[in-house]
């Protein structure tokens, strides 16, 4: 897509050094892969992505949403349309007793340092976790003792018609791993959470432990999307893996860790059809000998045409 029209207006909406033509997505995702974005822009308010949306909606151009790229699997052909990247860009926040407002693009795990400094409880599960706030609130994201949907009181996000949309408490809709955001497939502009005074230093040692565990168990030195897979009921990723005999098991450049079979890491040339290929590979071993059928959890995007 070269669409001058277009990139005049985001120039014009956004500043010339917030607009970027044919990006390399693999410079904006933890994996490490996938080929350009037509367009990958860099809005810092909520202004910004409201008059940005207006004219996507108007001019029916395709978008999509990313935060700092920690659950995305971009496509080897790349991104058509335009890439809204809402991240550092958008991290301001306030806090107000036992309530912090948080704007999309903080990290989460950042936010729970805040909370931290503040003897706020409730975002302790939080450490360590690379993704943004906009992210996380989007697909419920969690980890050991809590989740997203603990904690959030009141969300203001965008509709996929560029309108702002207010829900409080039930009205994310949130279950394992996703919300009405996502189903919806709305753009989280800011999040207010509800969380609990407590003690400094037993958040600080909850928080601590977290992050041993994540360290200790997970393969942080190297590139990847996280958990590849959401955990079906009354089973452990990792160990269905295992129990298949793939632990270490490769695909070109795509491998499973040795450290911990519910990721795939980029060894240093990975393609997303290496790892496409290798999530099927697994996919069919699983079911052909336990008959459960595992679900990414990763995001999968981009231009997949022949």
């Amino acid at each position: 897509m070269q669409n001058n029209e277009l990139i005049k207006k985001l120039i014009s909406t956004l500043g010339e050094e917030k607009v970027f033509i044919n990006e390399p997505m693999k410079s904006h995702t933890s994996f490490k892969i996938g080929g350009p974005a037509d367009l990958l822009i860099l809005p810092d308010s909520s202004k910004q992505i409201e008059d940005v949306m207006r004219c996507l909606v108007s001019d029916n151009v395709p978008y999509m949403v990313m935060g700092n790229g920690t659950n995305l699997l971009v496509s080897d052909k790349g991104i058509r349309g335009v890439v809204i990247k809402i991240y550092d860009n958008m991290d301001r926040y306030s806090i107000d007793g036992e309530y912090m407002e948080l704007e999309a693009g903080m990290l989460i795990s950042k936010a729970s340092k805040i909370a931290l400094q503040n003897s706020l409880s409730g975002l302790e599960f939080a450490e360590g976790i690379p993704g943004t706030i906009g992210g996380a609130v989007t697909m419920n994201a969690g980890a050991y003792i809590g989740e997203m949907s603990t904690v959030v009181d009141e969300t203001e996000y965008l509709d996929a018609n560029g309108r702002i949309v207010t829900v409080k408490g039930e009205e994310h809709g949130f279950s394992y791993r996703t919300s009405i955001i996502q189903k919806t497939k709305g753009i989280v502009l800011k999040t207010r959470l509800k969380l609990n005074f407590g003690d400094y230093k037993k958040i600080k040692d909850l928080m601590d432990d977290f992050n041993f565990k994540r360290r200790d168990k997970q393969p942080l030195e190297w590139p990847s999307a996280g958990s590849v897979f959401k955990r079906p009921q009354g089973y452990f990723v990792g160990k269905l893996i295992d129990d298949c005999g793939l632990r270490g098991f490769s695909i070109g450049g795509a491998k499973i860790s040795d450290k911990h079979s519910g990721f795939i890491i980029n060894t240093g040339d990975a393609t997303c059809k290496d790892v496409l290929d290798l999530i099927r590979y697994i996919q069919k071993n699983v079911s052909e000998k336990f008959n459960v059928e595992l679900e990414p959890e990763l995001r999968i995007v981009g231009d997949f045409n022949i």
